[in-house]
């Protein structure tokens, strides 16, 4: 097979050395436009699995690298004055140019043709000079070839919001530093590393605004490089900053990080003399990942073994480069989606320093070391046991207890409740009430879930009135004869657990009279449907649903007195909290996304006019909710629709309420359009929870594929939420508290009396489980 590699940073040569290896008779040219020493990077980081895949796939050239290479396992994080050590990250550093001149050697020792000095203006008249069967366009973030044939690639590039400059000193890091730095205009942070004897990496970044503000945009590359040596000298210790971008002049080297992402990597191209040659985006061309994860060489280099184990899987010849494109395309790209989710979140992570800056230094360190979601509470402590358990006392003790227990059971207060840990059974509708009365269905199921462990349970969304009902299923809150069955199932949970009951308060709007949640769910009722009214006469599914009347004051007089009654039942049935329901397209939900509201009176256009009527019966509901009891909001943070609700709205609403009187934000998404595209995965809806919490300045609870205590310690430590709301986990296992505390190896937690002999042999059962073989 005659190889192609246009670019000759790892992936390419990587590549091409893997080929020659794989079969002598490969004819292999790797053309790079620059001269065989010229880099423009200093160091770059690996983990160690990513060595390991070296040694796999080349020893001879792994054995050089890693006489290169610099081994820690901590990472210090500078902040307001202190320093907050954690260890067993197992970081591998090398300098670029030293990576790139082992990779030269060996494609050189193998035979591998280097062809330095050379712009490819045009790939295709290079592929027909060299005969090429194939094509790896490895040419850089900025690549050409991608922009050529962008209609088929289709790539999607977001240029962030910092701006980073890539430094190098001759202070020798003994560990990776992250050090922040608040100036009057914002705050920068370094990322420092050692890679070699005598150098380091020093990466300094801010805001894009932060920077303008300073001035760098206006100053030289020596004005530039001094700043921040000013800015940092304390991590320097009389150590100069160095640049070796010296064929950028001004601030130009001071750039905004791309990521890029494609919909596919692979290009077929038709010569004339009829022959298909592949043109496949390898590398920093075909994805990037953020530095501060370190993953842009990784990347590169596992594509490359990826793809000449995929060849050499095909026989390694012409015929059968297609299906191993094919498969390197599928498989690699799951796996790269991986890593752009984490190096995404570290992203944002460092473009919201400010975000969390407002956190005590040992909580902004765990922030800063969880920040990708990729390392969990319980793999940090495999890491540094040490550390997270001098954390977890930590955080035990801001909550008032002695010891260390996990985050997810520490006591947390609100007014005049406290909750015995973060956990909450969240709001899940059962479509069992009849009348709107709840019976014996939800004793059972509400008190088991209290007996479960939970430090609260939430009832479903309970309507206000009978037109306010999703299903004929829904129970309600509109009469006496309901308040006292409600007042049974609350006085069971006080009476046999230490769990507190929280009611959700609501109005169905526009997706009510519906079929219940296992026939056709948000379809009408086959008869028997009842009147709608909404922000606006738009049905919920166009051309199924019924369309809803647009209310008019009357109605909102009416549906407010609604909620008020219903809450004065709810605090004489006993509840201890109460949530408003203003979320997943339901009435209040209808009046504050731009999406379901199209009124053009005070109530309609701008997000202040939208949020005045949930407002004013939040205000209304508030004035009769006993005072030491909690109210809560439940919002959808995003629509996941074009031109409906976002993050930045969210925060707003968040602030709006917290100024009316809000305990606490129970932060969803979606569910308000049936167009909606949400980006599903673990602990998604998270991030809405974080921003609000971290930026409107009030306790939220986080929802959404929270499905282990592992999750639970994570959010709660990293002050990403203050409580945790679990679902599905709770339908499969009412005890899901108790048993995580077992498995966690927390004893002091409280079961019911007569489930002890439960409890003891669980513990007994999960410590065998967990006790050494004999002999091993």
């Amino acid at each position: 097979m005659r190889v192609l590699c246009i670019g000759g940073g790892p992936a390419g040569l990587y590549f091409g050395l893997l080929m020659k290896l794989r079969n002598p008779a490969n004819e292999v040219v790797v053309v790079e436009r620059n001269r065989p020493y010229d880099t423009f990077g200093w160091g770059v980081v690996f983990s160690d699995a990513t060595v390991d895949n070296l040694r796999q796939a080349d020893a001879a050239s792994a054995r050089d690298i890693d006489a290169a290479l610099n081994h820690w396992d901590d990472i210090d994080i500078h902040i307001a004055g202190r320093t907050i050590r954690s260890g067993g990250h197992g970081f591998i550093g090398i300098g670029r140019r030293k990576l790139l001149n082992i990779l030269q050697g060996r494609c050189e020792a193998l035979g591998v043709r280097l062809v330095f000095e050379t712009d490819v203006a045009d790939d295709q008249a290079l592929a027909r000079q060299y005969g090429a069967d194939i094509v790896i366009a490895a040419d850089g973030i900025n690549s050409r070839i991608r922009a050529r044939y962008a209609e088929t690639f289709a790539p999607d590039i977001d240029t962030r919001r910092c701006r980073f400059v890539w430094l190098g000193t001759h202070k020798r890091f003994d560990a990776f530093t992250f050090a922040f730095e608040r100036t009057e205009h914002g705050w920068f942070q370094a990322h420092a590393y050692r890679f070699d004897d005598d150098t380091s990496t020093f990466i300094v970044e801010a805001p894009e605004a932060v920077w303008q503000a300073a001035g760098i945009d206006r100053m030289s590359q020596e004005e530039g490089v001094a700043y921040c040596e000013r800015l940092f000298a304390r991590y320097l210790d009389g150590h100069r900053l160095i640049s070796n971008a010296t064929h950028l002049r001004g601030s130009a080297n001071w750039i905004r990080f791309p990521r890029v992402i494609c919909k596919r990597w692979v290009h077929w191209h038709t010569f004339d003399d009829g022959r298909r040659v592949p043109v496949v985006l390898m590398g920093d061309a075909a994805h990037s990942a953020h530095f501060s994860i370190g993953s842009g060489t990784k990347l590169a280099l596992e594509d490359a073994i990826d793809l000449a184990a995929e060849i050499a899987r095909e026989g390694g010849d012409v015929t059968g480069l297609a299906a191993a494109l094919a498969r390197h395309e599928a498989t690699r790209g799951v796996e790269v989606l991986k890593i752009q989710n984490a190096a995404r979140n570290s992203t944002e992570w460092f473009e919201n320093v400010e975000r969390y800056a407002g956190l005590a230094p040992e909580q902004f360190a765990y922030s800063l070391l969880t920040r990708s979601q990729r390392i969990s509470h319980e793999n940090l402590r495999v890491r540094d046991a040490a550390y997270v358990g001098g954390y977890e006392q930590w955080l035990a003790g801001r909550a008032g207890v002695d010891g260390r227990v996990p985050p997810m059971f520490t006591p947390y207060r609100v007014r005049g409740v406290t909750l015995k840990n973060r956990v909450v059974v969240s709001p899940m509708a059962m479509y069992s009430a009849v009348d709107g009365v709840p019976g014996d269905f939800h004793l059972v199921h509400l008190g088991a879930r209290a007996l479960g462990g939970a430090a609260m349970v939430m009832a479903e969304m309970t309507c206000v009135s009978p037109d306010a009902r999703i299903t004929p299923g829904c129970p309600g809150l509109w009469n006496d004869a309901q308040r006292d069955a409600w007042r049974r199932i609350v006085d069971f949970v006080h009476g046999g657990s230490d769990a507190r009951m929280a009611i959700q308060l609501g109005h169905a709007g526009r997706k009510g009279s519906t079929q219940v949640g296992w026939e056709r769910m948000d379809h009408p009722l086959a008869d028997g449907n009842w009147p709608l009214i909404s922000a606006s006469a738009l049905p919920y599914l166009p051309g199924i649903s019924q369309t809803p009347r647009a209310m008019t004051r009357a109605d909102m007089d009416r549906v407010r007195d609604d909620f008020v009654a219903s809450a004065r039942r709810a605090a004489e049935a006993g509840f201890d909290w109460l949530e408003l329901h203003c979320a997943h397209g339901y009435l209040l939900s209808s009046f504050i996304s731009p999406l379901t509201n199209r009124r053009d009176d005070s109530y309609g256009g701008s997000l202040a006019n939208r949020l005045r009527y949930p407002l004013e019966v939040f205000a209304a509901v508030r004035a009769v909710w006993p005072e030491a009891r909690p109210m809560s909001v439940r919002i959808s943070a995003h629509d996941w629709v074009e031109g409906g609700m976002t993050a930045d709205d969210a925060v707003e609403i968040a602030r709006a309420f917290r100024l009316a009187g809000a305990d606490m934000i129970d932060c969803s998404s979606g569910q308000v359009s049936p167009d909606q595209a949400p980006v599903y995965g673990r602990m998604y809806q998270t991030p809405f929870a974080d921003r609000i919490r971290n930026e409107a300045g009030i306790p939220t609870i986080a929802v959404g594929a929270i499905f282990e205590a592992d999750h639970v310690n994570g959010i709660i430590a990293a002050g990403r939420a203050d409580l945790c709301a679990i679902a599905r986990p709770h339908l499969a296992d009412p005890a899901w508290t108790l048993h995580e505390a077992a498995r966690a190896g927390v004893r002091d937690v409280a079961w019911p009396r007569q489930y002890l002999a439960g409890k003891q042999q669980l513990e007994t059962n999960l410590a065998r489980a967990s006790a050494p073989t004999p002999g091993h």
